[in-house]
């Protein structure tokens, strides 16, 4: 059945296209969006704004996804019975860990939440909270975030990174930059709905500069689409203007091509600039601006090149070195498990020494680290 067929019923919201690759697609009834992970620093708040979900679900709606992440929808699936199964895990002293990170692995997150509300049904108790009570740790962080509803995952991380002790650039930057233009329409509203609060206003009480800038640009949702022929060699004449001809940067230049052109269109922009100053993009940025705003830059070129790829590189900074950062762990490999982390893990293994599997289960333990490698799905050494 051709896609055409849906047109009018599908929102663009949550379709993937990647720059080297062409994924196929396949329909799928949901009734949240897609995953996108919650910091293991805001895990205690979020578990307690998951009610979120019961203020957007709705009649289940017919989502396009990408068949490219390791977590499928299970067959033969039946709520009731995972209920019972995730019950008895959790019943009585001690608790079967095991029996409970095989079944979530192991189902799709709109399964998960029909299992959530099986378990409310047949035991008149929250399924959450009760994970929460058996659970500890990185691990019941990491479960917590296979429970929760993609879009209330975005809008609570957004709110916790502004709204905690300082800010916490770096889930604005992953989720702002990795987004689509109707996903971050999607997490607007939907923050304006659970806090009676714009978002663009609170990203501005509590960031500056040219890094406020880019931020609020990215919040608009209007990136122009398509590759426009006409402004290829101009973009790249104004960005090597702004920045490697002079003397200084002009930031505003960098702000307002990278954060209005399509991704598309910056592709072309990128070999324009190569050829025109010698240098790659993010050899520019690094060479020409600093702090939260390169970062952002950085962050929309790689994405603007490789959405898998950008991952990928995120994943391994946050295991390389002394200490993991858990809170990033967590969040890219439960928000891409259902969308494109098989590409993630390939692109891993290109620009890495060694694979995806093998560096979680070098840098993590315990139930934590099976249900990390669950996610991941396979070793690709």
């Amino acid at each position: 059945m051709s896609k055409n067929n849906y047109s009018e019923h599908i929102p663009s919201s949550y379709i993937h296209s990647f720059p080297t690759r062409r994924t196929t697609e396949f329909m799928l009834v949901v009734s949240s969006c897609r995953p996108s992970l919650l910091s293991a620093g805001c895990a205690r708040s979020f578990s307690r704004r998951l009610h979120l979900s019961d203020h957007l679900e709705k009649p289940p709606k017919i989502f396009k996804m990408a068949t490219r992440g390791t977590v499928k929808a299970s067959t033969n699936f039946k709520a009731s019975a995972d209920a019972e199964v995730l019950q008895k895990a959790m019943k009585g002293l001690g608790t079967d860990e095991d029996a409970i990170l095989q079944l979530l692995t192991a189902r799709s997150n709109a399964q998960r939440q029909e299992i959530k509300a099986a378990y409310k049904t047949l035991f008149g108790k929250d399924l959450v909270d009760d994970l929460k009570g058996e659970l500890g740790g990185k691990f019941e962080t990491l479960v917590v975030a296979l429970m929760t509803p993609p879009l209330t995952y975005d809008v609570t991380c957004l709110r916790n990174a502004i709204k905690g002790a300082g800010t916490d650039e770096k889930v604005l930057v992953e989720i702002l930059s990795s987004r689509t233009p109707q996903q971050v329409k999607d997490i607007v509203a939907a923050y304006r709905q659970e806090y009676d609060d714009d978002l663009e206003e609170d990203v501005c009480g509590d960031t500056s500069g040219h890094f406020k800038r880019l931020l609020v640009i990215l919040l608009q949702a209007k990136r122009q689409s398509g590759i426009q022929e006409g402004n290829i060699e101009t973009d790249a004449q104004a960005l090597f203007k702004a920045g490697e001809e002079k003397y200084g940067t002009d930031e505003q230049s960098f702000v307002t091509i990278l954060g209005n052109r399509s991704a598309q269109h910056l592709r072309k922009v990128f070999d324009a600039y190569m050829k025109m100053s010698g240098y790659e993009m993010e050899q520019s940025i690094q060479r020409e601006t600093s702090g939260g705003l390169k970062d952002l830059l950085l962050a929309v070129v790689k994405c603007a090149r490789s959405v898998p790829a950008y991952f990928a590189e995120t994943l391994y900074y946050a295991m390389k070195g002394a200490g993991t950062d858990d809170n990033t762990l967590i969040r890219v490999m439960v928000s891409r498990s259902e969308v494109d982390l098989l590409d993630i893990r390939a692109e891993f293994r290109k620009m890495f020494a060694c694979s995806l599997h093998s560096m979680i289960k070098g840098d993590t333990g315990g139930d934590y680290r099976k249900t990390l490698l669950l996610l991941c799905g396979g070793d690709d050494a």
